[in-house]
């Protein structure tokens, strides 16, 4: 570990100094590559280099201790000693953790899609509030969001809707949301006060660059068509919404959310390529079996996954056997209390993995 540690140490050097060159600093393109580079390396350099410190300072504290015919002193030493060797191993594990292999696709924004599942209007009113739930938790975190397309029930809520979150390292945060969420609730147009259950399906897809899914203009078929529902005449009334057929693997994607066909025929490639890149990874997780028994639940979408259960004001994430009652602060937001320990989960199952590798 610690040669790698030492190698990663170098290049950070080297394009420390590459950043400085003039060369490269009038190219923008490969500043900003060097750059990024760069800024992934940082946050583990100084931690190495921090272990490094603590390494010198035990080998001094020790040196003290053995050397010292002083008891106060050698008490003083013993102490920091214990300090030290806490900090270090701190330092190790932080170490342990960032050079576990990342999800390649873990720097980039996703294309959040929402669906109501079972459960009539009920599920399409705790769709709307799911979709809510991650834009509010988007607000938070600084990111930028951009509702790409959304069909609403009768009773205001979303049939489904498909929204672009853009910011730092957005899949990394949402990429265990996933799955079917279920609701457990007194509908409002529920006289007799009975529970419930309706379910909403979840999906974070990494958004993928043109040069990382080359399509084919061949294997598209685009049609055009008018759009439908309100937006007035313009919208109604002119050939702006597209749809788009992937032949090779029957993926439809149709976009009507603007006026314009150019900007609905941009909008709908982005959600093409983000589907085909999240259908390669299903292939490659089919193709790791091990891989996949290990991140239960993490490729499977049919599998429930979150419980949100009004009554008792609690969600639970049933992967991680996590029960919080403070399912009103989620719904505003607040979503960190999960996030973090689905992160921590799936993080050591990645290291168990590379570990028995």
């Amino acid at each position: 570990m610690f040669d790698k540690l030492a190698a990663l140490e170098e290049k950070y050097h080297l394009l420390t100094a590459q950043l400085s060159d003039p060369d490269i600093v009038s190219d923008a393109a490969r500043y900003a590559k060097l750059a990024k580079q760069h800024s992934e390396l940082a946050e583990v350099v100084e931690i190495f280099r921090a272990y490094k410190t603590v390494e010198a300072n035990l080998a001094s504290a020790r040196e003290l201790l053995n050397e010292s015919d002083d008891p106060d002193l050698a008490a003083l030493a013993r102490e920091e000693i214990a300090a030290l060797e806490q900090q270090r191993e701190s330092h190790r594990g932080a170490l342990e953790r960032l050079l576990t292999p990342r999800d390649p696709n873990d720097g980039k924004n996703v294309i959040l899609e929402i669906r109501a599942g079972t459960g009539g209007n009920e599920a399409s009113l705790f769709a709307a509030e799911l979709m809510r739930m991650y834009l509010r938790y988007a607000e938070r975190q600084r990111w930028r969001v951009q509702m790409l397309d959304e069909s609403l029930s009768e009773v205001g809520g979303l049939k489904e809707g498909i929204a672009l979150i853009e910011g730092d390292r957005v899949y990394s945060r949402l990429k265990h949301e996933s799955g079917v969420h279920r609701v457990q609730r007194v509908p409002a147009t529920e006289s007799a006060g009975r529970i419930h259950t309706s379910t909403v399906t979840v999906a974070v897809l990494p958004e993928a660059e043109e040069v990382e899914i080359e399509i084919d203009p061949k294997d598209v078929r685009i049609d055009t068509f008018c759009s439908s529902g309100p937006g007035g005449q313009s919208v109604n009334t002119t050939y702006s919404a597209v749809r788009l057929t992937h032949l090779p693997t029957g993926i439809v994607v149709s976009m009507q959310d603007e006026k314009s066909q150019i900007k609905n025929r941009e909008k709908a490639f982005r959600i093409l390529r983000a589907r085909l890149l999240d259908l390669e990874r299903q292939k490659q997780h089919e193709a790791i079996a091990g891989e996949r028994r290990a991140q239960v639940g993490t490729g499977e979408r049919s599998e429930k996954i979150r419980t949100y259960n009004f009554k008792e004001n609690r969600v639970t994430d049933h992967r991680i056997g996590l029960t919080l009652h403070q399912l009103d602060n989620v719904l505003e937001g607040d979503l960190d209390g999960l996030l973090d320990p689905l992160v921590a989960h799936f993080q050591a199952l990645k290291m168990q993995s590379e570990v028995a590798a």
